[in-house]
């Protein structure tokens, strides 16, 4: 009996001791997650002459940036500002305070502003070296696929998804782009047709045409089928991004509040809907069908006639959510503020409307015109460089890494501030705030002075894969737009650009419009 009861204390002590070792280790873990590695890495980065805030416990500088942005998003604003002044006030104020080589608090984790061209360069160059920064892996479940994956991964994908956007075959995807624009265009001429002129806001058309622009590409007859997928896509936007102006907890996600079952029940519709059309192409396929010239049958061929690695189901799944949130939201943002500019600088519009009409006049545009249109080029490159659709670009490093002068120990994240280099004075001028489409008249490398200081899709290796369907689609809906309408600010229209998922309109886009 004595020996039983022995038996069992030293079970219990053996158990207690396995606890407590437990919660030791969590314990050291998680202070060292949100004290003890915060500061080793603020006095690595502040040795070597790059400063910022001291580090404040576990929110960093996350809570004085919130409520700068809340601060700035209830002042006027207009279009003779920085767009940072509204989007990205807190990294401003650093950079103008600290100078350029400086650092912000994401939470517990110290992020390095990189603003130099040549280490820009060199950050978009070595992909092994500088990766995506993890992101919450409820991103993941709103944009999954090729821009979330590294080494190997990345290769396999970026591999097989290339050659559905070659030239030659979004040349094939040109009359959706038209089909979908002449809905848009007849729904506004019957909005103008009893009046003179008429009122529109026009950035929920512009998302409208964007939207059926990709489901049309990616899933041709299957279309229709999209509308529902961008409808919940629009809902887990809203749910993540509310999400994301806090720390993220490890785990959080697995949580059974209303917001994560929520995005759970969401994922699960879009996922069941997307593997329903990929599983009916593939099988048709496989029975020696043709495959359609849209991006799920491109992709699926390519996939098909890979010998040795393919892309899985999943895979197939994420890579057309990836199609669908990026496509439409990059294209539908370059649009709006496109026509935004061009009803703020009316001669811009009348230089661009007169070249669509010497190129093509009132007829149909098709590839080899909107190459040639030189003007609207411009325009558009003036817009992403001003307005550009992610206003900034973050990367991590895993091992210690030197960057020109500087080294940085692993788990250091940097930030690339488009909105902020984009509209450098000491890159671009005196001007740099000012919209002068002249300046890309003789193309990006001249008005850069070849230095990585524009960079809208990205650079390098990792530049956005779908850069040439956006400008495509920009270029066709816009030749059409000038074709048959004038437009101006409507005295309602209130200049507020807003960094969601992309750069917005946050109260709209509200123009005059005037059939030609």
């Amino acid at each position: 009996m004595q020996m039983e009861t022995s038996s069992r204390s030293s079970a219990v002590a053996v158990a207690v001791a396995i606890i407590l070792g437990i919660i030791v280790t969590l314990g050291w873990r998680v202070l060292n997650w949100v004290w003890f590695r915060p500061k080793k890495l603020e006095r690595f980065l502040r040795k070597q002459g790059i400063a910022g805030n001291p580090y404040r416990f576990f929110h960093g500088d996350l809570k004085q940036s919130v409520e700068m942005i809340k601060q700035a998003r209830s002042q006027p604003f207009d279009f003779s500002q920085p767009l940072a002044l509204r989007v990205a006030p807190f990294l401003l104020q650093t950079l103008n305070h600290y100078g350029k080589n400086s650092f912000i608090w994401i939470g517990p984790a110290p992020r390095v502003n990189i603003t130099n061209p040549e280490h820009i360069k060199e950050v978009f160059a070595k992909i092994n070296e500088f990766q995506r920064v993890k992101m919450n892996p409820q991103f993941q479940v709103l944009a999954p696929g090729l821009a979330s994956y590294e080494g190997h991964k990345w290769a396999k994908h970026r591999k097989i998804i290339n050659p559905a956007f070659h030239l030659e075959k979004l040349k094939l995807m040109l009359p959706l782009f038209h089909e979908c624009c002449i809905e848009m265009i007849e729904k506004w001429k019957k909005l103008i047709s009893s009046m003179e002129s008429c009122e529109l806001d026009v950035w929920p058309y512009l998302q409208d045409l964007s939207r059926d622009c990709i489901s049309r590409a990616a899933f041709g007859s299957n279309h229709e089928q999209g509308q529902r997928v961008f409808q919940l896509l629009d809902e887990l936007a809203i749910l993540i991004f509310q999400g994301a102006q806090s720390v993220y907890i490890p785990g959080w996600r697995f949580v059974p509040t209303k917001v994560n079952r929520r995005i759970k029940e969401i994922d699960i519709e879009i996922q069941t809907s997307l593997k329903r059309m990929i599983n009916k192409r593939e099988n048709r396929m496989k029975a020696g069908e043709a495959p359609l010239d849209d991006l799920l049958g491109l992709l699926i061929e390519s996939n098909l006639k890979q010998t040795k690695e393919r892309l899985s189901i999943q895979d197939v799944i994420d890579e057309c959510k990836l199609f669908y949130f990026a496509g439409q939201e990059t294209t539908s943002s370059l649009l709006v503020w496109t026509i935004i500019l061009l009803s703020k600088y009316p001669h811009w519009q009348a230089q661009a409307r007169e070249e669509v009409l010497q190129v093509f006049g009132g007829k149909r545009p098709q590839f080899d015109g909107l190459n040639r249109l030189k003007v609207v080029t411009m325009i558009l490159y003036e817009v992403l460089r001003l307005y550009s659709p992610g206003t900034t670009l973050s990367r991590t490093v895993y091992e210690k890494t030197r960057l020109g002068d500087l080294i940085l120990p692993a788990g250091v994240q940097i930030t690339v501030p488009v909105c902020i280099v984009h509209q450098d004075p000491e890159l671009w001028g005196k001007d740099a705030l000012e919209f002068k489409p002249q300046r890309f008249f003789e193309g990006v490398s001249k008005a850069t002075k070849n230095q990585v200081s524009f960079f809208p899709f990205g650079w390098g290796p990792r530049i956005c894969i779908g850069q040439n369907f956006s400008l495509l689609e920009a270029k066709m809906a816009l030749a059409m737009i000038l074709q048959h309408f004038s437009f101006q600010l409507s005295s309602s229209y209130s200049h507020a650009p807003r960094a969601f998922a992309t750069l917005r309109p946050e109260y709209g886009a509200q123009l005059i419009f005037r059939k030609i």
